[in-house]
This record gives C-alpha cells, structure tokens and sequence, in this order.
C-alpha cells in the first residue's frame, strides 16, 4: 500500500511513525532532530512518536544497484518495515533516497503506508517553484543510476539535470569519504557542482542524498530558496501525516541558553 492510498493515517488522530532507519546511520539522527525541531510544541507530548529501527548493517544500496554488491538490501529493509507494522507503526518512512529503488519490495512486505521521500521531494520542489520546468539532482550514482528522481520528476513535468562525471565523482566524495567516513566535506566542491546545474538551466537543486542533508544546514542551504532539501522534506510530511502541528521553521538546535562568560 503507498502513502497515497492509505491516506498517511493510522486508526486515532496520531499514528505510530515506524523509521527504517541506518541508511545511513547519521542521515537517520539527522532526520530524528527534524522531525523533533520542525513540530510546534509546547511539551513532550506534543511531540511525534516514532519507532526507530537504526539497522546499520543494510547492505549498501548504491553497491548492489551499480552490481559491484550481490547482497541485496530489499529483502532486508522489506522485512524491517514488517517488524516496524507488527510493533504498531501506523505509517513507515525510510530516510534514505537510493533505498527509493526498492520500495515495491517494502510495500509488499507491510499493510501500512510507506511514504516516498523522493515523491515528497519533488512534490516540495514543484511547490517551491510553482511552474517548475527543470530540476538539478544531487545524489548518491545509485540513486542517479536508478533513475527514480528522473523519473518522479518526469511524472510532474519537470525535466531533470544529473551531474557530469566529474561532477558526479564530488559528490559521491561528500556522501561517502566525507559524511558516512565521519570526515569534512569538500562543501565548496559541492556547491560548484551545483551551481554548474543551475547555470545549465535547473531552477532549484534537489539534496537527493540524505548524507547530503547532513551538510545542508551546516552549509546554510536549508535557507537557500534555489536547493530543495530531500530528509527536510520527508521530516515536515512525517509530522504532517502523524497529525501533529508543523513548525514553518526549524526550531534551534538547542532552547538552552547560552552560558555565561
């Protein structure tokens, strides 16, 4: 069942959210702290409930969609849902963009809605850009490989702009060496690649990556109109379809105040 057909809802004002998540592991954290940063509330309770599923040792989705990996991640994000359902998830998100290439596989294992963060990110797009014609994507080879942006994209008559190879070999270096290795990100590196796509004609740049998400806010980019950022996206449907208020900002990271000198 898709996010479409179920409605997002489970029984009662607000479900379950169950997180396939360690794909990757800080990409994960990262998509925890907004959903918590974008609800408005007052007190815990106005808070989404979530069950998480940090499974870390995923196989690499990238590796078996380029064939360099026969382990094949479907069957084992396809049975995580399933436990997320049985532990009551009213609804299932996975923040990861090339996990996209698999979802029949996980719709066919649950009887709840799994929601599509690449339709999430282009529905944000086309509505950050009302009469969007062509989009750059930023993402993992794999995710470019399997054409699922492309694709989506397509679907709403939006044409879109991959990297060159080059281009394509500095992002990777960000998701991979830099975000996933625990190590700093050629952030200047990116942003020509991107600016390289908005010159070629794209009207907004899609973080089709959500290791790429972990550097948008560090980065600035999340206040950047021109970049659509996929896990921001995923993060304000999650509290939408969980029923909770959403904030129209992220709220600080931290409400503490600063210490005194």
């Amino acid at each position: 069942m898709t996010a479409a057909e179920g409605g997002g809802a489970a029984e009662g004002a607000h479900p379950l959210v169950g997180v396939v998540g360690g794909v990757g592991p800080l990409a994960t954290v990262a998509f925890l702290d907004a959903v918590v940063r974008l609800t408005e509330a007052e007190r815990d309770q106005d808070h989404v409930d979530l069950v998480v599923l940090q499974h870390a040792t995923i196989p690499d989705r990238t590796a078996h969609i380029l064939g360099t990996s026969d382990e094949d991640p479907g069957p084992v994000m396809a049975a995580d849902a399933a436990r997320l359902e049985r532990f009551g998830a009213g609804f299932v998100v996975v923040p990861c963009n090339t996990a996209h290439h698999y979802t029949a596989q996980i719709e066919a294992a649950v009887g709840v809605p799994v929601v599509s963060i690449v339709g999430e990110t282009t529905a944000a797009a086309v509505a950050r850009r009302p009469g969007l014609r062509a989009a750059g994507v930023l993402a993992t080879e794999g995710t470019v490989a399997s054409g699922v942006y492309q694709r989506s994209l397509e679907a709403a008559g939006v044409r879109a702009l991959v990297p060159d190879a080059a281009g394509q070999a500095v992002v990777t270096g960000v998701i991979y060496d830099g975000v996933k290795a625990g190590a700093p990100v050629d952030l200047p590196g990116l942003l020509a690649v991107a600016e390289g796509l908005l010159a070629d004609g794209a009207e907004v740049v899609l973080l089709g990556c959500t290791e790429l998400s972990v550097v948008a806010e560090a980065g600035g980019l999340l206040d950047d109109p021109r970049f659509v950022d996929s896990l921001d996206a995923l993060a304000r449907s999650t509290v939408s379809r969980a029923g909770h208020r959403l904030r129209a900002r992220r709220a600080p990271s931290s409400a503490l105040p600063a210490a005194p000198r």
